[in-house]
């Protein structure tokens, strides 16, 4: 593994061993849990509505004006609390599949996002009402929702496979 000093390194560190020896790890666990559970709920409001099976009557660009800021908050909540589990034990989680899964899976869902803001998301204005969105919004809420629920499962696995 690339790296491996720098990875014993942080492992090493007085609060990467503090954090795995202590009340800090379910403490910082549990909020990794609730804030990823609010990134994923507020992304499924908005996918389901890119979908055109829920949220008809809200129109697209309210409806992500209202969420994201949400979602961009708990998942900064979720990064650093991961950061910290991550930590404690950082070579291993790099050697375990399911969180070389999550990872991927975590670009994946970035890539996504982003040919959405600067494709579809340009254009909302002639869809942004309607409730049959476009195919490339449903595109992107498909694989949103796919993606997401591949980070919650591999995220899951992680702490099995350790």
């Amino acid at each position: 593994m690339p790296f491996d000093e720098f990875w014993d390194w942080i492992q090493g560190l007085p609060l990467s061993q503090y954090i795995g020896f202590s009340y800090w790890f379910p403490l910082l666990e549990s909020i990794h849990v609730l804030a990823v559970t609010l990134v994923v709920g507020s992304i499924v409001w908005v996918d389901l509505r890119l979908l055109g099976v829920a949220g008809l009557s809200y129109p697209a660009s309210r409806m992500a004006r209202e969420l994201i800021p949400w979602t961009w908050a708990a998942f900064c909540v979720a990064a650093v609390t991961g950061t910290g589990l991550f930590a404690t034990r950082a070579g291993a989680y790099l050697e375990n599949p399911a969180f070389q899964i999550k990872l991927g899976l975590l670009l994946l869902a970035f890539v996504n996002m982003t040919v959405f803001q600067f494709r579809t998301f340009r254009d909302i204005a002639s869809w942004d009402t309607a409730s049959v969105p476009p195919r490339s919004a449903k595109l992107a809420g498909a694989a949103s929702l796919l993606l997401w629920a591949g980070v919650v499962l591999a995220g899951r696995w992680t702490g099995h496979i350790i």
